[in-house]
């Protein structure tokens, strides 16, 4: 187990956790979460702070993963499917239970997953004519709007709600719309592939 892959494993955990503290009834066992009032008219629940607070952590795992993996040049197969594994369980779960709880539209979680699946059958399908698709420009500029966007959510928008601005829902909005438009550029690039798959 190297540096990244520990790494890797840490966001895993960071997941399962967010995902315990965000589904959990605690009220069922007497712990009550301290709510707040910003600007006299967002009540906040500290819950959705703190969990805010592991994402941006969980989050920062999954850059320095990468890094260290390319700066030792310890990239194995095993790291890459522990990786991919590992997004999807922090930000899709994020982006379910947000919508569950109200925070989000349901659209957003239900058309980035489905874009996911049908990037990761086109990898799949790639990978059998030896064929490694590498996260493009689009992609990563997408990743970081969601990521972002999932965060101030979690954080009620602030500061940007003192100017009734909805950077977060912006944000994912746009995250959904380059998701689809990088899904749709995954296609067209390996066309070619999943036809010789029909034969």
């Amino acid at each position: 187990m190297n540096l990244p892959n520990k790494l890797t494993m840490l966001r895993l955990i960071l997941s399962v956790v967010l995902i315990i503290l965000l589904l959990f009834p605690f009220y069922s066992v007497n712990i009550i979460f301290p709510t707040y009032i910003f600007n006299d008219a967002v009540i906040i629940d500290s819950k959705y702070i703190i969990a805010g607070i592991i994402f941006i952590i969980a989050s920062v795992t999954d850059f320095l993963d990468g890094y260290f993996a390319r700066k030792y040049n310890i990239i194995t197969n095993f790291g890459k499917f522990l990786d991919a594994i590992a997004d999807k369980v922090l930000v899709n779960s994020c982006l379910v239970i947000l919508s569950a709880h109200g925070f989000i539209n349901p659209i957003i979680p239900v058309l980035i997953i489905s874009r996911d699946i049908v990037v990761d059958s086109i990898r799949m399908i790639a990978a059998k004519s030896g064929k490694v698709i590498a996260a493009g420009g689009v992609g990563k500029l997408k990743t970081a709007c969601l990521m972002i966007g999932i965060v101030l959510t979690m954080f009620y928008n602030i500061p940007f709600e003192l100017w009734n601005i909805d950077v977060a829902n912006v944000l994912l909005v746009i995250a959904t719309v380059l998701s689809i438009y990088s899904g749709v550029g995954y296609y067209y690039a390996n066309k070619k592939s999943l036809l010789m798959e029909q034969k």
